[in-house]
Formats: structure tokens, C-alpha cells, sequence
């Protein structure tokens, strides 16, 4: 096996080959080793196997199970040879957490799951859980496998008069950790008491319990496909009250201000309950807290105002905040294409329904970058809806920019 691999280099400093995986080749991070002896990187053996292979492949000798047991040896050899050559840009492989053991995990979801168990045995096994989950992808998966998003549902959604809310509480933050099936979003979605505990907990004392909820509940409602449901859960308007008040009053904790996008976009998706939103005052929080989301945030608040100014109310309360207009006109060709598709929907919607509007855009110089977003390289319905606003926005337009506007006319127009 040795001289079938060739030297390899990293930062000009050639690996030992007993350093390298057999399957990628690459400077092993996490080395354990097989029934057969061999050892190989973790994350390579894994995909190897879940590919459907049964055999090793260094030896082709079949693989009697799956066990794989860490190489301690070997990768402090390896941190130790990091090390010696740092002066060459090589860094420290760093020493992995080992996955959760599945009797481990059995035993805890057991602990967790047992009634008859004192809350301290059932709440100290909800905590190992959660810190398990939180550590990697791969215990999630071995927790998963042992059915515990029904233990969890479970316990969220027991009896809380009966002093068990700490568990429940435990529960809801392990459960945000994994992606519910159709069927267990549909549970939870049908069941009125389930969903008004839900709106409850928004409104809880601790952040995490608060966010959770946020979490859980735009889960729900993504994973189910009955609209019919999901308008039941937007018609409690303590879930819109409570998102709203998540992304108004925490915005210092990011993870709040994430979920809190994620959950206003997933309830306004409905356009019957979107009237909703507005009252419970998400225009005005959505445009006070634009500035301070990163991209993927930003995207779904746009793509919130732009759902939330196709009604009347809607248009009504962006309009009225002095902030909207010149920061929809500043998201234009700043933060990515589809960031800009959602702001020049909202600005059609606002510059056709009010004359106010339509001189602030001019103000804050929609025009030029509507001219730029149309000669640009973004999507088609982008450019669609700037042509249409410029069109909107003709009689506005500054006496000298009139004689060069021909250019940019559009005959094949399609509403947004």
C-alpha cells in the first residue's frame, strides 16, 4: 500500500503516508479503525459505508460490522507532526469529540421518557441530550435513529400543571435541534391545545424557551402542506404578537432576530391572515430591524414586506414609516439578486398606491439604480418589476433624465 501513494504536499511540506487517509488521500483528521484493522479517516469510512459498501477497502475483506474505535495513537502523532511543521502554515488538527454512544443515548431518551423517574434523573437527561445535539450533525443522527423526536413530543406536551414545565421546556430545546416529518408537523399543527401552548411559551420569561417556540412553530408550519392547518395555527393572534415582540425587543441575541425572520416569513405566507402581522406591528419592526440581519435574514424580511405591501393595511403601515422607502431603495443591487427582485416588489407596491411614495423613491434615487438593475445581470422578473416601476414613476422623473428614458421602456410587461 505504501508505494501505491504518491508523495503529497501540504504548504510545501510533504505528508507521511501513514498520515493519509487510503480514500481521500487526505492528511487524516479523525483516524479509527476498522474490523479489519485498517484504519482511515472517520468522515471518509462513513460515506464509504453509507454508500452501501461491506467491504474494507483496503483489503476487500467484508466488514464484520461497523464499529469504528478511534485511533488515539495515531492522531496524536499527527498533532504532533502538525505542530513540528507550524512554522510551514500547517495547523493543529484539532482533537474530535467522539459521537454518542447509541446505548447511551437509549438509556438517556429512557431516563428522559420514565415518568415514574424523579425530575431531577429526567431533567438531567434532557440537558446530557440537548449538549449531545448541540455537539454535532452525527449525534443528532444516532439520537434520531432511537425515535426521539416522539419521546421529546411527548414530554413537550404533557400535562405542565403538573410541575413537569422544566422538562417541557428541556424538551422543545431539544427537539428544535432536528427537522420534523410531515406527519409529526401535522400533530402538532391539528391539535389546538398544542398549538395555543405553543403561543404561550412566546411569551415565556427565559429568551431560549421564547425562541424555541418561534422555532418549532415555523417548523410546523413549513413542513405541512394542508393549508387549511396552517391557517388554523396563523389565526391565534398571540403567535403573531409574540414573533413580532421577539424580533422588536431581542434583537442583541442574532439567533433570536434569525428565527424571528424565519418564523414572520412562514406566517405570512397566507395571505387570509397577513392583516394579522400588521396590526401586531411587523412593518415597523421589519424596517427597524432590516440593517441588521445578514444576507439570508435580509432576503426573508424583504420577501416578508414585499407579501405584507400586496394588502392594504400592509402598504399603509410601511408607507407610514419614514424609514422604508430610502432603505428599499438602498437594498437595490446591495445585498444579492433575490434581495433586490423583493425590494423593487415592495417599492411597486407602495409607489402604486400612494403619490408620497412615489417622491420619496425619486429622493432617495430609485431612479438610477433602477436604470442600473435593468442593464444588470439580475433575474428576468427583477428587471421586470424595475421596468414597470420606472414606467410607474415617469411623471416624476427629473425634466433632463425624460429626453433619455426611451431606452428603457417596456412593452412586454407581466404583473408580480
Amino acid at each position: 500500500m505504501p508505494g501505491s501513494i504518491d508523495p503529497l504536499d501540504l504548504c510545501n511540506v510533504q505528508v507521511p503516508y501513514y498520515f493519509r487517509c487510503p480514500i481521500s488521500l487526505e492528511l487524516m483528521r479523525d483516524p479509527v479503525t476498522v474490523s479489519t484493522g485498517q484504519t482511515y479517516d472517520r468522515t471518509s469510512i462513513e460515506s464509504w459505508a453509507a454508500t452501501g459498501n461491506t467491504t474494507c477497502p483496503v483489503t476487500r475483506a467484508p466488514l464484520s460490522d461497523f464499529t469504528l474505535i478511534p485511533n488515539h495513537t495515531l492522531r496524536r502523532l499527527i498533532q504532533d507532526w502538525c505542530v513540528a511543521n507550524r512554522a510551514f502554515g500547517i495547523e493543529r488538527i484539532p482533537t474530535p469529540k467522539q459521537p454518542a454512544e447509541p446505548g447511551m443515548v437509549r438509556s438517556l431518551l429512557n431516563q428522559a421518557s420514565t415518568v415514574s423517574n424523579p425530575f431531577s434523573v429526567r431533567h438531567s437527561a434532557l440537558v446530557r441530550l440537548k449538549g449531545l445535539a448541540r455537539e454535532s450533525e452525527k449525534n443528532r443522527s444516532v439520537i434520531c435513529s432511537h425515535e426521539a423526536r416522539e419521546i421529546l413530543m411527548r414530554i413537550l406536551f404533557s400535562d405542565v400543571s403538573s410541575g413537569s414545565s422544566e422538562l417541557s421546556q428541556e424538551a422543545l430545546a431539544v427537539l428544535v435541534m432536528f427537522q420534523l416529518t410531515e406527519s409529526e408537523c401535522t400533530g402538532i399543527g391539528s391539535d389546538s391545545n398544542r398549538v395555543v401552548y405553543l403561543s404561550e411559551l412566546l411569551f415565556h420569561s427565559s429568551i431560549e424557551v421564547r425562541v424555541n417556540s418561534a422555532s418549532l412553530i415555523e417548523t410546523v408550519l413549513a413542513g405541512m402542506r394542508s393549508s387549511d392547518l396552517r391557517a388554523e395555527i396563523c389565526n391565534v393572534d398571540e403567535i403573531f404578537a409574540g414573533v413580532t415582540d421577539i424580533l422588536k425587543n431581542l434583537s442583541s441575541y442574532p439567533r433570536a432576530l434569525r428565527i424571528g425572520v424565519r418564523a414572520l416569513f412562514a406566517l405570512c405566507l397566507l395571505k387570509q391572515t397577513r392583516h394579522k402581522a400588521v396590526q401586531a406591528g411587523a412593518a415597523e419592526t421589519l424596517i427597524d430591524r432590516l440593517t441588521d440581519l445578514d444576507k439570508c435574514d435580509a432576503e426573508r424580511a424583504l420577501a416578508t414586506i414585499e407579501l405584507l405591501c400586496r394588502i392594504p393595511s400592509g402598504c399603509s403601515a410601511f408607507a407610514s414609516h419614514a424609514l422604508t422607502v430610502p432603505l428599499l431603495v438602498k437594498t437595490i443591487l446591495r445585498i444579492s439578486d433575490r434581495a433586490t427582485e423583493y425590494a423593487a416588489g415592495a417599492l411597486m407596491a407602495l409607489c402604486s398606491e400612494s403619490e408620497q411614495s412615489q417622491k420619496d423613491a425619486v429622493s432617495a434615487g430609485v431612479l438610477t439604480q433602477l436604470l442600473l438593475l435593468v442593464q444588470s445581470d439580475c433575474t428576468d422578473r427583477a428587471k421586470r418589476k424595475a421596468q414597470m416601476l420606472l414606467k410607474l414613476l415617469r411623471d416624476s422623473w427629473p425634466e433632463d433624465s425624460i429626453g433619455n428614458s426611451d431606452d428603457f421602456a417596456c412593452s412586454e410587461i407581466v404583473p408580480f
